[in-house]
């Protein structure tokens, strides 16, 4: 299966899980799918097999409300069966709307208040590199994410011990739970904040899977941690949905469900 149809199933699976679990954060989901798909298919050494392997690389999740979209990947690419997925954010359920302590395999950290999943990976990275072992470690954050200081404190962290191991992934969709990002806080120019803490920075379009991919293997090439900025829309792959923030809270019905399947071209 190429790139593009496991987004595409995953952006209806998200979809009709929404809907039938009655669960939230569909537009954050639906932004970092193609983030997502390019990681658990094109860069992570993970075996769905042996989900704890001692040489796996890391991927820890910071924007925690999109954890809907974490547990789709992971159902994707075999870590459990897709059906569980409608287990989602149902009383005593693995799936919860934030990931917890009795998270499925594959999920590295529980994630439910912003802006620690960096400083968690930084020292992971850290504890590896003393190690002298080769894990890589990736992070992806949501815009809101940055208003916390702890993502700014590990930063510094990181390009200090220079933790070449370590790549941060930006879901700049532009958008927050009460309006734009950018509003709320003064993000921009957001390249050019990372790389004066001093990391490597690269800014893509974070829906070009072919972009995506590059990104990920230049980010091999520094002897520094590396920020990815990927521009994204909110919603993304549903018209309706797209750069409109209702979606942050709003569940779909079953005809929208239907009407983005077809959007889908699935």
């Amino acid at each position: 299966m190429n790139l593009e149809t496991i987004a595409a199933k995953m952006r209806h699976t998200l979809c009709d899980v929404s809907s039938q679990t009655k669960t939230p954060h569909l537009g954050s989901c639906l932004s970092c799918v193609d983030i997502l798909a390019t990681l658990y298919w094109r860069v992570l050494n993970i075996d769905p097999s042996m989900p704890n392997a001692s040489d796996r690389d890391y991927f820890l999740l910071g924007k925690g409300h999109a954890a809907s979209a974490l547990y789709t990947a992971l159902a994707y690419r075999g870590f459990f069966d897709i059906q569980a997925l409608y287990e989602h954010g149902q009383t005593g359920s693995q799936f919860e709307e934030h990931p917890g302590i009795n998270a499925p395999a594959g999920v590295e950290t529980v994630s439910g208040s912003l802006g620690h999943a960096l400083s968690l990976a930084a020292g992971m990275a850290l504890s590896t590199k003393l190690q002298q072992k080769e894990n890589r470690f990736y992070v992806l954050m949501g815009d809101g994410e940055l208003n916390e200081g702890t993502v700014w404190e590990a930063a510094m962290f990181a390009a200090g011990k220079k933790l070449d191991n370590l790549v941060a992934i930006v879901d700049f969709n532009k958008l927050q739970g009460t309006g734009k990002s950018c509003d709320i806080m003064h993000l921009e120019p957001l390249e050019e904040k990372w790389r004066a803490f001093g990391w490597h920075t690269i800014r893509i379009n974070g829906h070009d899977l072919n972009s995506l991919q590059n990104a990920f293997e230049q980010a091999k090439q520094y002897s520094q941690p590396v920020c990815i900025v990927a521009d994204t829309i909110k919603g993304k792959g549903v018209s309706f949905m797209e750069n409109d923030n209702n979606w942050h809270y709003r569940i779909p019905k079953a005809d929208e469900v239907d009407m983005a399947k077809k959007e889908l071209g699935l």
